[in-house]
């Protein structure tokens, strides 16, 4: 028998709590850590269809990238998304956890990691290291195999995580892309460290218009979109489980949480 609470454990030892950024609310956000894990579901989002998703499964523990309930919660009258969400976790008796800036902090096992990965870099660096343990932060710095120029990595990029479309600027003339640079989710506050570190693009998200001129012919700013970023870590979360795990299953969710579209 595994209870909910060894599983929680399990992930805090590979990316703690106190790692998380003080305005996150990652941890075990729904349920009671003491019940037996029937299942797990791993998803980027807790929303209303992926804990009916759970029910369906006959799955207990909803284990999320974004938490659910990121500020105080005053009324749970399911009159938007997260309350119903929480309302149908509670009736259902299904647990949601967590792990959010925590697991964007960390490398080995992490989000940024599971980008480079995907990406093939090599000598793989934290972008922006904490001051106190040079082993954790933010982003992700590596090399590429080979050079490829702009319109072969443009391809690459593409391929690698399975995008219908991007954003970006302008490449500087007549340079090619060794050294990448990349932070899952909102990673715009990184830009500078991309930058100094010599990276010849940054790729991450939701960035806003007047933000791409900050470039300055400096660096490639390639936005792929936030969802699109991090939707690995749903991979990368289940593989942690059932590598570790023998007497559950952890599954990937069957559906896609980007409430964005595109038309093209």
């Amino acid at each position: 028998m595994t209870k909910i609470k060894t599983v929680t454990g399990f992930l805090e030892n590979i990316a703690p709590l106190e790692l998380q950024e003080s305005y996150d609310n990652s941890g075990l956000l729904v349920g009671d850590d003491e019940k037996e894990v029937t299942g797990v579901l791993c998803a980027l989002d807790a929303t209303p269809d992926i804990i009916q998703e759970a029910v369906d499964k006959g799955l207990n523990l909803v284990i999320a990238h974004h938490p659910i309930i990121f500020s105080g919660l005053k009324k749970l009258t399911g009159r938007n998304y997260i309350e119903k969400a929480v309302l149908k976790a509670i009736k259902n008796d299904i647990a949601i956890y967590a792990i959010h800036t925590n697991l964007d902090n960390i490398l080995n096992d992490g989000v940024n990691g599971k980008i480079a990965q995907k990406l093939g870099l090599q000598s793989i660096e934290i972008l922006r290291p904490h001051a106190d343990n040079p082993q954790l932060g933010s982003g992700v710095i590596g090399q590429l195999v080979r050079e490829l120029p702009p319109n072969e990595f443009l391809k690459y990029l593409k391929n690698s995580f399975e995008l219908s479309v991007f954003k970006f600027t302008d490449f500087r003339p007549d340079s090619n892309i060794r050294t990448v640079a990349a932070c899952g989710g909102s990673g715009s506050f990184l830009l500078q460290d991309a930058i100094d570190a010599g990276a010849d693009v940054f790729i991450t998200s939701d960035w806003k218009y007047h933000q791409f001129f900050d470039a300055e012919n400096k660096i490639t700013i390639i936005d792929i979109g936030h969802y699109e970023s991090e939707k690995y870590t749903i991979q990368l979360l289940n593989d942690l489980i059932n590598n570790n795990f023998r007497n559950f299953a952890a599954h990937c969710t069957e559906r896609n949480t980007n409430p964005v579209n595109y038309y093209f």
